[in-house]
């Protein structure tokens, strides 16, 4: 190849490489977006593998969504509250959230076992906040569900005025059951404040209207209606003990002269 000819070419692949824009960063933005999509979708499962508490962290985060009730033994009083672990992982439980009572001596926890449910879970703080109030809530809660099924709408119950309000009475049943009296249902006539009739620590009969949305609502008033309407409707029959005769012989007969 002739010397003219080389120079001729590499002037055509010199033009040609010239007339083609530079690449930038901007030409892989695209390509670079998409791959970070892929990474991130990955990532979790990468975490899991490389973090050996990786998991012991998903299995907390279940257990708060299904509320699982476990027990913890108190490790050492803390200002604020006590720490414990789970899993050997260190956990913390807030003063508020030790119990539904007020704990006072915080010492006096430590080496005491609690029920207790997770509330708040960080693995990237690495922060585990249990409760034993959410606990005992919940049991208490189920417990007054049994026992308010015990009722039934048409009951009628007895109990004592616990408090007066002015919207009505509440009155104690039996195992610490409470139901209203709303003040329109205390009495025949209308009344401005239940204490016009009622007085706290007073025994009071009522019948229980609505069980609704966990509320026993109780009516004095419907029993006083319906011992009204008996008295108003019932029958009485009177039986005959002899006979009335106007004949002279039947009235003089037990006369003796």
């Amino acid at each position: 190849m002739s010397e003219e000819m080389k120079k001729e070419l590499e002037n055509t692949a010199e033009a040609a490489q010239a007339a083609e824009p530079a690449e930038t960063m901007d030409d892989y933005a695209a390509e670079l977006e998409e791959s970070y999509k892929t990474l991130e979708g990955r990532q979790p499962a990468y975490e899991a593998e490389e973090d050996p508490a990786a998991e012991k962290w998903q299995n907390f985060a279940q257990m708060m969504e299904d509320k699982t009730v476990f027990n913890v033994k108190v490790k050492e009083a803390v200002k604020g509250g006590l720490v414990t672990f789970v899993d050997d992982v260190r956990a913390f439980i807030p003063a508020s959230h030790i119990s539904t009572h007020y704990v006072e001596k915080l010492d006096d926890m430590v080496g005491k076992h609690l029920d207790v449910m997770v509330i708040t879970v960080d693995p990237e703080k690495k922060r585990l906040v249990l409760s034993g109030r959410e606990v005992e809530k919940a049991k208490r809660d189920e417990e007054r569900k049994q026992k308010l099924a015990q009722y039934h709408v048409g009951d009628v119950v007895t109990g004592k005025v616990e408090s007066l309000q002015p919207y009505g009475a509440f009155v104690e049943l039996e195992d610490g059951i409470s139901g209203l009296v709303h003040v329109s249902q205390i009495s025949t006539q209308r009344i401005k404040h239940p204490g016009v009739v009622l007085k706290e620590g007073q025994e009071v009969k009522a019948k229980v209207i609505s069980t609704d949305n966990g509320k026993i609502g109780l009516s004095m008033k419907a029993l006083i209606s319906e011992e009204t309407d008996r008295e108003e409707h019932e029958v009485f029959n009177y039986k005959e003990t002899g006979t009335i005769s106007t004949g002279l012989g039947d009235l003089l007969k037990n006369i003796k002269l």
